[in-house]
């Protein structure tokens, strides 16, 4: 297993994190745990979750298999908040009131008395930032949360919230989650370069664009039954023709390397500048052995130019970016 430093710390955090959202929901909880006893021996110490994921019950999937065999200790383990938990109008936000309460939640269903990394699941234009930044702070003073991260922030958002915490002295944000993959490189515009600048860990999500560059899906036929896009779970805008036909080309370069499409696109996720560790939301232990092969490809300067001019620097077909975070922006 590869070791990467996280953010601005000097915390080693393996480089590909296991994210837990499948786990309650299309992963048994049996095979959860399995999945995540197995990243843990293979040398996976990065686990992301989220109260949201099944209304809690990844965490609690997550914190049960932890503690079997005291393997919490071992374990970078980062939560999110932010995202709506209840039909109450103070049941989402990144206010104070939200924070503090489902920092105590997690804390009970992970059976852990700290959060490694919790961060606000997405930005929340209706509260001021020195709220949400004075709450987190009280949290990792209290030693209840380690460091704090962001997710699908903008650059202009995240670069304002460091500001603040310099000016006022409170915990900076050590990380951002992002979408990024060989559809959508978008965040190379600003984003990279941003966090690069300020010490912030980049650590993506759908670095496979939620399976489309596994390759499954073909122009003109129906997606396949175990697919999430049978089962509504990849948009229009994520799954057009031009998505298609790029990771056509893509598997194309994998099969020349002796690899899957998917193993190539997130070898090369792996690889970016600025990247701590992309999240890997596996559904099964077959995906978990086939992301940690990815580990040992390496791409030479004339493949990463090919790459190039298939998937061009800051380029999009699918859509994971602009969805998740410019459109947060726009009032409505």
């Amino acid at each position: 297993m590869e070791y990467r430093q996280f953010g601005r710390s000097s915390v080693k955090v393996s480089c590909l994190c296991l994210g837990c959202m499948n786990f309650g929901s299309r992963t048994s909880r049996d095979e959860s745990v399995r999945i995540i006893h197995e990243a843990v021996e293979q040398g996976i110490n990065f686990l992301d979750t989220a109260n949201i994921y099944s209304q809690g019950l990844s965490e609690q999937i997550v914190g049960e298999a932890l503690a079997e065999g005291g393997r919490r200790d071992g374990v970078f383990l980062a939560t999110k908040c932010t995202s709506r938990m209840g039909k109450g109008p103070n049941s989402s936000g990144s206010n104070r009131y939200h924070i503090m309460q489902q920092c105590e939640a997690s804390l009970q269903r992970l059976k852990t008395d700290h959060i490694d990394l919790y961060q606000m699941h997405q930005m929340d234009l209706d509260t001021a930032l020195d709220e949400t930044l004075r709450a987190l702070d009280d949290l990792v003073r209290q030693g209840k949360v380690v460091y704090t991260g962001t997710s699908k922030y903008a650059p202009a958002v995240l670069v304002e919230a460091l500001m603040l915490a310099e000016k006022y002295g409170w915990s900076k944000f050590l990380s951002e989650q992002p979408p990024y993959n060989l559809l959508d490189r978008r965040i190379e515009d600003e984003l990279v370069w941003t966090c690069m600048r300020h010490g912030v860990g980049i650590i993506p999500w759908a670095p496979m664009a939620t399976g489309i560059l596994s390759g499954q899906y073909s122009r003109g036929a129906s997606p396949p039954q175990a697919s999430r896009a049978a089962h509504g779970g990849v948009p229009d805008v994520r799954l057009t023709r031009e998505a298609v036909e790029r990771t056509r080309r893509i598997a194309e370069l994998a099969a020349e390397k002796g690899v899957t499409p998917a193993e190539y696109s997130l070898a090369w996720v792996l690889r970016r500048p600025g990247i701590t560790a992309p999240i890997v939301g596996v559904r099964t232990m077959e995906h978990l052995h086939s992301a940690l092969s990815a580990i040992d490809i390496r791409f030479g300067d004339d493949e990463l130019a090919r790459i190039d001019e298939i998937a061009p620097p800051g380029s999009y077909v699918s859509d994971y970016w602009e969805i998740n975070v410019y459109r947060r922006l726009r009032p409505t």
